[in-house]
């Protein structure tokens, strides 16, 4: 049973949004009350993702994208996993740590395509197949670690209460370049128009994966279980140490100095690009004109906000944020 009404998107504004993201095929969705943002194909799966069922060891990394997503997955795994850096650098990220919804994403037409411009090479075709495959007919051995930018309310309701979760936020404006860009990137995005177009989907709740600030405001509702650690992507760029001992002692693994400073080596952000492996290597996935997928990590400093556009950004994050503390810099402007 899935609790929510899913409806095709307006059909106008459906055409226009496929227009600018040219790698969906099936037109857009919008879930529940609050609207939630998805390509077509989520509604297949819907009912799958809310019910799978949760084991007590399970970990869950939970973001709305580009908030920190794959750099706490490596953190996270790394420290599940007695830093075990050899198989972190053999074995892609996407198969230690499965992404709950990424079937959403993966057209059987654009799986064409991909395989025609590898000649069928079978280890491309191994890749496509486990994307084919949803995450929840896997069969993963426990503990089991799970990344997903799903908003709580459309997972397990028990989630929060009976495994492990880590939500990791980010200031709004860093998000949207962020994810301006890795949707210019893959092609299955292939977004086409400019960042002030990008803002106004942003700003309008138009992205996959929006509303933003709902989005935030869930994980923020349940910060103080005893089973969810609540993380700014800021403090994991600013004092990565300190965040290495938070989920250490939060998924009970005891860490002495010398591994902390050599993890926190390791997730130094050009090393970190360099290390870990990545799904979207596959010929085929990404616009190679286009910045990479792990970008500068940086807090701040976003040439794309210009003028007129620079103010309407600050003043819809002074309007949303008050439900976070001011003195996380994800609410300055």
């Amino acid at each position: 049973m899935f609790p929510f009404e899913i409806t095709p998107l307006d059909e106008e504004l459906n055409a226009e949004v496929m227009k600018d993201f040219i790698g969906e095929r099936n037109g857009y969705v919008q879930v529940g009350p609050k609207k939630w943002f998805f390509p077509a194909a989520y509604a297949q799966h819907a009912e799958n993702f809310y019910n799978f069922p949760i084991k007590e060891d399970d970990v869950w990394v939970i973001t709305y994208p580009r908030s920190g997503t794959t750099l706490t997955q490596e953190l996270v795994w790394l420290i599940a996993n007695n830093l075990d850096y050899e198989t972190a650098s053999n074995v892609p990220m996407d198969e230690r740590f499965p992404f709950l919804e990424y079937i959403i994403f993966h057209d059987e037409k654009f799986h064409a395509e991909v395989r025609e411009i590898n000649n069928n090479h079978p280890e491309v075709e191994r890749k496509l197949a486990l994307w084919r495959k949803p995450v929840y007919d896997w069969d993963i051995p426990s503990p089991r670690l799970f990344k997903t930018h799903l908003p709580l309310s459309l997972l397990p309701p028990d989630l929060p209460n009976k495994c492990k979760v880590i939500y990791v936020a980010r200031n709004p404006k860093d998000v949207a370049v962020s994810y301006y860009h890795h949707n210019r990137l893959l092609k299955f995005f292939d977004y086409q128009g400019d960042f002030e177009k990008y803002w106004h989907y942003f700003q309008n709740d138009l992205l996959t994966y929006s509303p933003f600030w709902e989005h935030i405001k869930e994980g923020w509702e349940v910060k103080n279980k005893e089973n969810v650690l609540f993380l700014f992507y800021e403090e994991l760029s600013k004092n990565m140490p300190d965040c290495i001992r938070k989920v250490s002692k939060f998924l009970g693994k005891t860490l002495t100095e010398g591994d902390i400073c050599k993890l926190n080596n390791h997730l130094r952000i050009d090393n970190f690009r360099g290390a870990v492996r990545l799904p979207h290597d596959v010929k085929g996935l990404k616009n190679t004109r286009e910045q990479g997928f792990i970008r500068k990590g940086k807090v701040g400093s976003n040439e794309e906000y210009t003028g007129i556009l620079k103010e309407r950004a600050s003043e819809w994050i002074k309007e949303h944020s008050t439900i976070l503390p001011s003195n996380f810099s994800l609410i300055q402007v």
